[in-house]
């Protein structure tokens, strides 16, 4: 669903008028989960898919009433019933979507876009609330809100300031849930709203250095709880993507200048775990000269002590070893492979939560 907004971008750049198709309810089970969309053009194609088969036929269709309108639409669906009597598309739920026309003259809504893909590449998190009520919606209204979790807002919904109100509240609940919901909301005159609200968070990325036994029991536990892993290893056989079929990305790279290949930002977690403390300080070195979220390096006291003083040889000070979490992971009594990796993967969890119960 990541391309979904980089191609309304696009679309809205070129002057295109398209609809964006959202699933925001499902009851049961159904070929794509809620928040799914895809983008319709007025000539019928699209781009990615809720699950295709006839249930997508019927949305296209519906997408055309949209078109010529200019009004939204959400169209509801029997998964187990009729509507999919002659499919393979017995999922046994009802779904409903949401058909949004998007004008490109509405810079609005390719603010809030940007803002999303800005999360999704650079990390952080936000909810992005839109206005859902086709009874409501009317043209030359902004209908669309993103509420960034540090406080910037982009977009507005006239009329429902009481609504943005209250997602403020539960933003912490909302972003920890993950999962996109209807909201309805009653306002002074007893009118009832519902929007539909989308917690925007980043899959934050861990690059794992070094290559060996605890590795392999990092990116697969790593990848099981929602990071995006890439292992570096300076040796072929340890830089092997059957290795890890769990990672996005295996390097064989040197060690030396290592950080120059690749992208690290303010949303990265670098876990030092390679064969050797000579390694281990190389790459520590240069993560320290990045804006990594987290920090963290394996090893006994006295190699950490041993890499530490060699560090303050070469400039580096206090408030720089302080960033560092070593030795890496909870203290939880763990020795094997497996309860290491479980140890430093319980400490990535509690950084990106931004409890710091891992600090040492």
């Amino acid at each position: 669903m990541e391309d979904i907004y980089p191609k309304a971008i696009e679309l809205l750049d070129e002057g295109r008028f398209i609809v964006l198709a959202t699933i925001i309810s499902l009851a049961g089970s159904g070929p794509r989960g809620v928040g799914t969309k895809f983008v319709i053009l007025e000539d019928g194609s699209h781009q990615g898919t809720i699950g295709g088969g006839l249930l997508e036929a019927q949305v296209l269709k519906g997408a055309q009433k949209v078109f010529a309108e200019r009004k939204p639409a959400r169209m509801g669906f029997n998964l187990s019933g009729k509507d999919v009597a002659k499919t393979d598309m017995l999922c046994g739920g009802d779904l409903e979507v949401f058909l949004e026309p998007l004008f490109p003259e509405r810079i609005e809504q390719r603010q809030v876009f940007e803002r999303v893909v800005g999360i999704q590449k650079r990390g952080g998190s936000g909810i992005m609330v839109t206005l859902v009520d086709v009874a409501r919606w009317e043209e030359g209204e902004v209908h669309r809100l993103f509420l960034d979790s540090n406080g910037e807002r982009i977009g507005a919904i006239s009329g429902l300031e009481a609504i943005e109100n209250r997602i403020k509240n539960e933003m912490a609940t909302l972003l920890g849930s993950r999962h996109p919901a209807l909201i309805s909301h009653q306002d002074q005159r007893g009118e009832v709203w519902e929007v539909f609200a989308e917690p925007i968070v980043s899959e934050p990325k861990l690059y794992v250095f070094g290559g060996g036994h605890v590795s392999s029991q990092i990116v697969p536990l790593a990848k099981r709880v929602g990071f995006k892993v890439a292992v570096i290893d300076d040796r072929p056989e340890f830089a092997d993507p059957k290795k890890f079929p769990e990672a996005s990305e295996v390097y064989q790279y040197p060690f030396e200048g290592v950080m120059e290949r690749l992208p690290l930002n303010e949303g990265s977690y670098v876990v030092i775990v390679t064969r050797g403390h000579i390694h281990d300080k190389t790459v520590l070195s240069q993560s320290l000269k990045t804006n990594a979220k987290y920090i963290g390096m394996i090893g006994s006291r006295r190699k950490i002590a041993m890499v530490y003083e060699k560090l303050k040889e070469e400039g580096f000070g206090q408030k720089d070893m302080d960033r560092v979490h070593a030795p890496i992971g909870l203290d939880i009594g763990a020795e094997t492979p497996e309860e290491i990796a479980v140890s430093i993967v319980a400490e990535l969890i509690s950084v990106r939560a931004g409890e710091g119960i891992g600090l040492k």
